[in-house]
């Protein structure tokens, strides 16, 4: 059985962590869009980090019965990482400077102690 939206949101950012996973933060979309409730957004300092921390994001969310999509694994630059409820954007660092999706996303709110 798959869990709520706020245990899925712990799991991702708890694997991310595991994975040594740069300037983590996560966005409360709810109320804001309806792509998801919650954005995951790290990055990684090559693509060797950026392909492990996707992956353990992805088989973290599958244990807890979540269907997940991955995208962008072929080059490792920016995998997205999506759950339904949450939606993890893993970038390489460059990438993450240049997108920049916290300011796309300065609506929602930062969740703290995750």
């Amino acid at each position: 059985m798959a869990v709520s939206s706020e245990q899925l949101l712990k799991t991702v950012v708890h694997a991310a962590e595991e994975k040594k996973a740069h300037d983590l933060v996560a966005l409360n979309l709810q109320g804001i869009s309806l792509v998801a409730d919650y954005f995951v957004i790290c990055h990684g300092n090559s693509d060797t980090q950026v392909l492990s921390i996707a992956s353990e994001i992805r088989k973290n969310a599958e244990m807890t019965g979540h269907r997940v999509r991955v995208e962008g694994l072929d080059s490792a630059r920016w995998v997205l990482v999506d759950m339904g409820d949450v939606v993890a954007h893993v970038f390489h660092r460059d990438e993450r400077e240049y997108y920049h999706l916290e300011r796309l996303w300065s609506d929602a709110k930062a969740v703290e102690n995750v």
